[in-house]
C-alpha cells in the first residue's frame, strides 16, 4: 500500500507540474522552477499540498536525472569550440573570470566558509544552457548577429564545468594532505584530458562501437553508458556529474550523435523534472529567512554584472550595444548548475544553508531571467533609441516573424544583403543525374536557339 501511495502521489505532483507549466508558458517561464515550486510545495516542511512525500523517496531517480542533465555534453559543439578557440577564450573567458570574482567576493562577504564560498562562485557564473537554448527557440532569435556569439559563451562554459567540477570534487573530499590533494588533482585532470582527447581524434573508433541498428538497444547503451561513467567518475573522485559529463563529450563526437539526442532528449527531460522536483521537496521555507538578503545581493550583483558583461561582449565582437544587451538577458538566466553544486556540496557536509540559497537564487534568476530576454529588444529601443539602423535591419525582422523561414535562409538573406559572398546551393543529385553530358543533337540545338529568340509574351491587363 506504501508503494501505491508513493506512486499515487507522485503521478498528482508530475500532472500538477505538467498544468503550471502550461501556465507558464502563457508568459514564458521555463519548466525549471515550474518543478521546483510543485516539489516545494509538497514538501513535508510545506502546508501547501496537504500530502506526506519526502525526498529520499525519489532520490535515486533524482540522481540518475543529475547525471542525465550532465551527460548531454553530447551538445558540446567541437567545431565551434576549436575553430573560435580565441575568440571565445577573450569575450567568454573575461566574462567567466569576472563573474567568479564577483560570485567568490560575494561568497567571503556573506561569512559561510572558504569552500563554500568557492561554491557560491560556481553557482553565479554560469549560466542554464537548457533554459538559453528554449529561450533563442521560442523567442526566433537564432538568426540574430549576438546569437553565435552567445553559443560560443555557453560552448566555453560547458567546458568551464567539466574543470570546475573536476576541482570542486577535489576541494569537497575529505583529504587534508597536500600530496594527496595534488594526486586527487592529477587523477582529476588526466581524466578529463583524456576524455576530451578521445572525443577529439577518437570519433571513428566511438562509432564503430557503438554501432546498432536496433533503437531500443541504442538507448539502452546509452543510458547503460552514462550511469556507468557517472560511477567512475565518483569512484576517481572527481563526481558523478563529470563522468557523465565526459561520457556524453565522447558519444557527441560520434557519427551517432544526432541519433543518440533523439532518444537523450526525453530522457533528460523526465529524469532531469525528477532532479528539480528532489530539490523542491528538500527546501524548507523557514530557512529562506536566513539567506534572503544573501539572495537579494547575489542577485542584484548578478544582474549588473551581466548587464556591463554585455556590453563588454559587445565591444569585443563588434556588436551593438542593443545587442550587447540582448546577449547580456540571455545569459542571466542561472539554473541546474547551480543546484548541481548545492547538491555536491550539501552531500558533502558543506554548510546546509547552501541548499535555500541555491534555491532562491535559482527561482529568482530562473523567473527575472526569461522576463528580461522577452523584454530586452524592447528595453534596448528605448535606451539606445539613437542608435543608427544598420543596413537589412528591416528586412530582417520581416524575415524572422515569417515563421517558414529557416534561421540559416535568414542568414543567407542578411550576408547577401549586406554585400557578402554566398555560397551557390548545391544541384540536387537527381538533376545531375538526368542532365544529359553526351553530345548535344544539332537540330535539338536550333529548336532550344528558336525558343530563347522569341519575343516574350505580353501579360494580359486583365490578369
Amino acid at each position: 500500500m506504501h508503494v501505491a501511495d508513493d506512486l499515487l502521489i507522485l503521478g498528482v505532483l508530475l500532472v500538477i507540474a505538467y498544468a503550471l507549466g502550461r501556465l507558464g508558458k502563457l508568459i514564458g517561464l521555463p519548466a525549471i522552477p515550474i518543478y521546483m515550486l510543485v516539489g516545494l510545495a509538497a514538501s513535508p516542511h510545506s502546508t501547501l499540498i496537504p500530502i506526506s512525500f519526502e525526498a529520499a523517496d525519489v532520490e535515486l531517480i533524482a540522481v540518475v536525472g543529475l547525471i542525465m542533465l550532465l551527460s548531454l555534453g553530447l551538445e558540446f559543439d567541437q567545431d565551434e569550440f576549436y575553430g573560435n578557440a580565441g575568440k571565445l577564450f577573450i569575450s567568454g573567458g573575461t566574462r567567466l573570470v569576472i563573474n567568479l570574482g564577483v560570485g567568490f567576493a560575494l561568497g567571503l562577504w556573506i561569512g559561510w566558509g572558504t569552500r563554500e564560498a568557492l561554491i557560491i562562485a560556481g553557482m553565479t557564473a554560469a549560466s542554464s544552457s537548457a533554459i538559453i537554448t528554449k529561450l533563442l527557440i521560442e523567442l526566433r532569435r537564432l538568426a540574430n548577429r549576438e546569437t553565435p556569439t552567445i553559443l560560443g559563451i555557453m560552448v566555453l562554459e560547458d567546458v568551464f564545468i567539466a574543470i570546475y567540477l573536476a576541482i570542486v570534487g577535489v576541494v569537497l573530499s575529505d583529504t587534508t594532505d597536500v600530496w594527496g590533494i595534488v594526486g586527487q588533482l592529477a587523477i582529476s585532470f588526466a581524466f578529463l584530458v583524456a576524455m576530451f582527447a578521445l572525443a577529439r581524434w577518437g570519433g571513428r573508433v566511438v562509432s564503430r562501437l557503438i554501432q546498432t541498428k536496433d533503437d531500443e538497444l541504442f538507448t539502452i547503451l546509452f543510458f547503460g553508458l552514462a550511469v556507468a561513467f557517472g560511477g567512475i567518475g565518483e569512484k576517481l573522485g572527481v563526481s558523478d556529474a563529470i563522468g557523465a559529463f565526459l561520457i556524453g563529450l565522447v558519444l557527441g563526437a560520434s557519427r551517432y550523435k544526432n541519433r543518440i539526442e533523439q532518444f537523450a532528449l526525453p530522457l533528460r527531460d523526465v529524469f532531469g523534472a525528477f532532479f528539480f522536483l528532489n530539490f523542491g521537496l528538500a527546501l524548507d521555507v523557514s530557512t529562506f529567512g536566513g539567506v534572503v538578503w544573501p539572495v537579494v545581493v547575489a542577485v542584484i550583483l548578478t544582474l549588473v554584472v551581466n548587464t556591463l558583461g554585455g556590453q563588454l561582449i559587445a565591444w569585443q565582437n563588434k556588436l551593438t550595444q542593443a545587442e550587447g544587451l540582448n546577449a547580456s538577458a540571455m545569459l542571466q538566466n542561472r539554473g541546474e548548475f547551480a543546484l548541481i553544486l548545492a547538491t555536491l556540496a550539501v552531500g558533502a557536509g558543506l554548510d546546509s544553508r547552501l541548499t535555500p540559497f541555491a534555491g532562491l537564487y535559482v527561482l529568482s534568476m530562473a523567473i527575472v531571467g526569461p522576463i528580461l530576454a522577452v523584454n530586452s529588444e524592447k528595453i534596448g529601443r528605448v535606451v539606445f533609441r539613437a542608435r543608427r539602423a544598420r543596413p537589412g535591419d528591416a528586412e530582417r525582422e520581416r524575415l524572422r516573424g515569417a515563421g517558414s523561414i529557416s534561421a540559416e535562409e535568414i542568414a543567407l538573406v542578411e550576408a547577401a544583403m549586406n554585400g557578402q559572398d554566398v555560397p551557390e546551393a548545391p544541384i540536387p543529385d537527381d538533376i545531375v543525374e538526368s542532365y544529359p553530358t553526351g553530345p548535344i543533337d544539332p537540330i535539338e540545338q536550333q529548336a532550344a536557339q528558336q525558343s530563347d529568340a522569341r519575343a516574350e509574351r505580353k501579360r494580359d491587363p486583365e490578369y
